[in-house]
């Protein structure tokens, strides 16, 4: 049964990466893939020669973020000035809507511990790693999306532990601090350690095509690592945490785009706004879940919503792309 599941997952993952209308739902047909995968057989994902793969992940994480790094510049964190309100919108939608979010949808559908510590999480991370390519394609302000997700990363170190400290504080401890310099540890350094390299070899012309790669496959990775090692605890709350995870999304979506048009933005940052509050940095929680945490149950939350946020955010901007902004 398993090897047919698979064997047609790996061979919709292949026909999608050859569609042209579907092409860009690749990564998510893989995740899923994967997924199916340590479902089935979660034992090839636990160990390999007697290590842990659990110690894969924050490596993996930093690998990440070292690739986004390399897609930044000094001028996109000084592109702050030049459009500080709708920074500072994007920025206080991010940090307040998903967080408390999260905690609400934790709370309303009976989590306890570590798995609604883990909702929190998802929630309380910056942005994704993929809105960058979602804002262009939903006709949003590209500039302005590299800029909020830049930031909210270079941020994170505080106001990350600092939602957790507040939220999942209340299903689980929390230590804010060890919190703060695994942040610095996994995802700042990194950054910088990319952004270095880019300003260094900005003419490679071989890293905008393999570094994406590259992350997308470690992405792939941690999440069927954590689901192999969560595989029963997944299986008792799968429907419900992914009604949670579908959730967290839809709201974020909403309330970012509804929220920056309260506060004035016009109708492109708006879109903006939407998609960055939408998408988290599910890999950084699945590296916090693992590294402060020290749970894989707390990063179910993320390995679900990390491919669902890619599905839906695809959708949303498909639709977006059918209706140019106006003001």
């Amino acid at each position: 049964m398993s090897i047919l599941v698979l064997g047609a997952l790996a061979a919709l993952s292949f026909w999608v990466s050859r569609s042209a209308r579907f092409s860009g739902l690749t990564f998510t047909a893989v995740v899923f893939t994967c997924v199916a995968a340590a479902m089935f057989h979660p034992g090839l994902f636990l160990t390999v020669g007697g290590y842990k793969l659990t110690g894969l992940i924050v490596p993996l994480i930093q690998i990440i973020m070292f690739g986004m790094g390399t897609t930044l510049s000094l001028g996109d964190f000084a592109r702050v000035l030049a459009m500080p309100r709708g920074v500072l919108v994007g920025i206080l939608l991010q940090f307040c809507v998903m967080p408390i979010t999260g905690y609400a949808l934790a709370r309303l559908f009976g989590f306890t511990g570590e798995v609604a510590a883990g909702v929190v999480l998802v929630g309380a991370a910056p942005g994704g790693v993929a809105s960058n390519v979602m804002t262009y394609l939903a006709g949003g302000n590209v500039a302005l999306s590299v800029t909020m997700t830049a930031c909210s990363t270079l941020l994170s170190p505080v106001l990350t532990p600092l939602a957790m400290q507040l939220l999942a504080g209340r299903f689980v401890p929390i230590d804010a601090w060890d919190m703060m310099i695994s942040i610095m540890k996994m995802i700042i350094l990194p950054v910088i350690a990319g952004l270095v390299f880019n300003k260094l070899l900005r003419d490679q012309r071989w890293m905008p095509r393999i570094l994406p790669l590259v992350s997308m496959i470690a992405i792939a990775a941690i999440i069927t690592i954590i689901t192999a090692n969560s595989r029963d605890q997944l299986l008792a709350v799968a429907a419900t945490l992914f009604a949670v995870v579908a959730l967290h999304n839809l709201i974020g979506f909403t309330l970012g785009y509804w929220g920056a048009r309260g506060a004035g933005l016009n109708e492109s940052d708006s879109r903006t706004a939407s998609i960055e509050v939408g998408l988290q940095n599910a890999g950084m929680a699945s590296g916090l879940a693992i590294s402060v945490l020290h749970s894989t149950d707390a990063g179910l939350a993320a390995a679900i919503f990390g491919p669902w946020m890619n599905a839906a955010g695809s959708v949303l901007a498909s639709y977006w792309r059918q209706k140019p902004p106006g003001r």
